[in-house]
């Protein structure tokens, strides 16, 4: 096997084998072109590849959307699940109760984690449960033609042409992560890949739960009332043999960020964001009120503030207060998980 299209896997207590780069990619992204999506799972694969993730000690969890449809597309190797819609993160609970040898990787979009799925959310991170929670975060429900999630800026027009405006002020989820108890909070773009694949290698070797929020831009739909392109209008004109859409191929969204410095980056529907990655010296990551207030401050200057916002690497894991024995759940035997009546009747005697 040739060394360029390997990689060397390495765990502590075991000796390091060789896996075919072909081990970290995944099939062909069915989602659109120029989709912040696919930018995303590209730095995904090579923060894999850089810290020599074990497929085969490797789960990918996801719920329901675009962004759930991620696990296909990296680690062809691991195995993975599509929970319901929001329950990605109690999926992901028993998975890492059951295995703690695992490494679990849950993909969940705006919609799936700040709408349905908040509590979840915030449950997840108030037991710093062990997983890296990425947030493909487009402010959009991109899967069923864009209608606003809870992320979705205040008055920002509905990504469609003669679209209403967004009334509804939204989450900041990196903030509602610190509040809840996660012990490692970032943000990223989703096109700056200098930043995002070194958060990404970062929240890999993070013992709890490691928020990734990525801000990822959404291709425009070309579906509104009054368009003879729209949906509806071919539902009530045509008689199609199939379901088509059409979305206008885009190129992808990228740049390079300036530590310290603020960034207007233009999105495919012509809206603009600032971004501004934070600096070393300006901020303490393991000050949690001092994280906080950032994230307020930049919410007044019309900001995102991008890299690690947060970071409490002393705080035990979810499965670590459980006091569980050594041996994962899901490798003992029926007489360790079923004691007998005996072993029942002496815990009862205990209380």
């Amino acid at each position: 096997m040739a060394a360029e299209a390997t990689v060397m896997v390495r765990e502590p207590g075991r000796e390091p084998f060789a896996l075919p780069v072909l081990a970290y990619q995944g099939s062909a992204s069915t989602l659109c072109k120029g989709c912040g999506h696919n930018s995303i799972t590209s730095a995904l694969i090579d923060a894999c590849k850089q810290v020599g993730l074990n497929p085969y000690r490797t789960v990918k969890i996801s719920g329901i959307g675009c962004s759930s449809k991620t696990p296909a597309y990296f680690l062809q190797y691991s195995h993975g699940f599509n929970s319901l819609h929001g329950r990605m993160p109690s999926v992901a609970t028993g998975a890492a109760l059951a295995n703690r040898w695992l490494t679990i990787l849950g993909i969940s979009g705006d919609g799936d984690t700040a709408n349905i799925g908040l509590g979840q959310f915030k449950h997840a991170c108030r037991r710093n449960v062990p997983i890296v929670y990425l947030v493909e975060n487009n402010g959009c429900y991109g899967l069923t033609k864009g209608q606003f999630s809870a992320t979705a800026d205040l008055n920002a027009p509905l990504r469609r042409p003669g679209g209403e405006t967004n009334p509804t002020p939204p989450f900041d989820l990196c903030l509602e992560a610190i509040a809840a108890g996660a012990t490692f909070v970032a943000r990223s773009f989703a096109g700056d890949r200098k930043q995002l694949v070194p958060l990404l290698k970062a929240a890999l070797h993070h013992r709890g739960l490691a928020l990734l929020d990525i801000i990822s831009p959404c291709v425009t739909f070309n579906d509104f009332v009054g368009s003879t392109k729209s949906w509806d209008w071919a539902k009530e004109h045509e008689e199609p043999l199939h379901e088509i859409g059409l979305i206008e191929r885009r190129e992808e969204i990228a740049i390079e960020q300036e530590p310290g410095q603020s960034r207007q980056v233009t999105l495919h529907d012509g809206s603009i964001i600032t971004l501004r990655a934070l600096h070393h010296e300006e901020h303490d990551v393991r000050d949690r009120a001092g994280a906080v207030r950032l994230l307020w401050e930049s919410h007044a200057n019309d900001e995102f503030v991008t890299g690690l916002i947060y970071a409490d690497p002393d705080r035990p894991d979810y499965v670590e207060q459980q006091h569980l024995v050594e041996t994962p759940l899901a490798f003992l035997d029926d007489a360790a998980l079923r004691p007998g009546p005996e072993v029942l009747s002496a815990l009862m005697d205990r209380f």
